[in-house]
């Protein structure tokens, strides 16, 4: 049985609508005052209240600012995290979440992210609500989350950068590869905190999971329409098939090439095993008046999508790649290391139900053994399977 959370973004997402919800959902506010108490940071206090958005109620989490800030920038913030006392995992989702709007925010203004003050990053709000929801998603046991496609809003907004258009370049350049899309609202919905934090724990987007809802949540945003309540729901609950098939939402790449030569399409398929992709296979076909040509197929996911598509176009000569959107089911796997009487080789299981289905011996390792010791591969391969299932 496997705990999940489910983010609802029908009104966006930002940092303090997720650390209402997850409250809301039973994170215990005192113990949270106490975590966050173990961070080198004063100067703010927090506050959660239950209010009304429309006809909905919610939790709404605020950090009120009540001392003088220092300017800090990513190193210091990475510090802050890293020598406090919080426990490994929170340290590491917040680290990532960091990461990511750091990264982004380099990125857009060619900033050292280390060196470079992080006005929005170095905000005290935004460690407040950042660790917050480290804290709130490791004491609820999540393990593994999902979310809706992203809305992102539309207008204008104020920084400290100036005044900058709704998605902010920031949010834009975290959700890259995110299914995301404008949605009705003509103000901001989804903040670079709320991005990053989705980008870094949801392994999914899309449709409610199947799953037994056991609790909703409800984070308040600070915007008061009509229209629709200004809130995040987060729906808490568990996936019970212990031996459930694992389900991707994958991108299939393809391009027909009649102008190139084998050594080429070699090439180019090692070269894009080394970049990300999941696999990479060529289809002899024939094209137009007979011409025998190349059909190269690459799966991957959404965030090494256009990675993958700049390598074709460059290395190839295709004018143009074809994309398929698939779902890929896939049993558990691992790897072990077989001691075999003249040295060791690894082995890839793959398990479906709880029983051993395939036992498939790894050519680089078997191979290497091969070459070290002048037995035959094939002869290799026989004995990892036989040692295997002796074990």
């Amino acid at each position: 049985m496997e705990k999940i959370l489910y983010f609802d973004c029908f009104s966006g997402i930002s940092g303090d609508m997720v650390v209402g919800a997850l409250i809301d959902l039973g994170l215990d506010f005192s113990f949270l005052k106490s975590e966050l108490g173990k961070l080198n940071v004063d100067g703010y206090n927090i506050t959660c209240r239950e209010i009304k958005m429309g006809p909905v109620r919610a939790k709404r989490f605020d950090v009120k600012v009540t001392g003088l800030q220092p300017h800090r920038n990513y190193k210091d913030i990475k510090g802050i995290i890293s020598e406090s006392k919080l426990d490994v995992e929170v340290k590491k989702i917040s680290l990532d979440v960091f990461q990511q709007i750091a990264e982004a925010e380099g990125r857009i203004h060619g900033y050292d992210i280390d060196k470079i003050h992080f006005h929005e990053v170095g905000a005290v709000d935004s460690i407040i609500d950042i660790v917050s929801t480290a804290v709130g998603v490791k004491s609820l046991g999540i393990e593994s989350y999902y979310s809706s496609k992203i809305p992102l809003g539309s207008g204008f907004i104020e920084s400290s950068h100036g005044k900058l258009p709704v998605p902010a370049p920031a949010t834009v350049e975290i959700l890259k590869g995110i299914p995301v899309y404008t949605g009705i609202f003509d103000y901001e919905v989804t903040t670079p905190t709320g991005a990053a934090i989705i980008k870094t724990l949801a392994v999914k987007f899309g449709g409610i999971s199947c799953m037994e809802i056991e609790k909703a949540g409800y984070g308040a945003g600070s915007k008061v329409k009509k229209e629709i309540p200004d809130v995040l729901r987060v729906l808490k609950g568990v996936i019970k098939d212990k031996y459930r098939l694992k389900a991707e939402d994958l991108i299939v790449l393809s391009a027909n090439i009649d102008d190139s030569t084998p050594e080429i399409i070699g090439y180019l398929q090692e070269n894009l095993l080394k970049n990300k992709v999941l696999d990479v296979w060529a289809e002899q076909i024939y094209m137009k008046k007979n011409r025998p040509a190349f059909k190269l197929c690459v799966l991957c996911n959404r965030e090494s999508e256009l990675e993958i598509i700049d390598i074709l176009l460059l290395e190839s000569t295709t004018l143009g790649i074809r994309r398929e959107e698939v779902k890929r089911y896939s049993i558990d796997r691992k790897i072990e290391t077989v001691k075999l009487p003249y040295g060791e080789v690894k082995v890839k299981i793959g398990t479906h139900k709880g029983k051993e289905k395939t036992i498939s011996p790894e050519f680089e390792s078997c191979a290497k053994l091969a070459k070290k010791t002048g037995k035959p591969l094939k002869e290799i391969y026989q004995d990892a399977i036989l040692f295997f299932s002796r074990r």
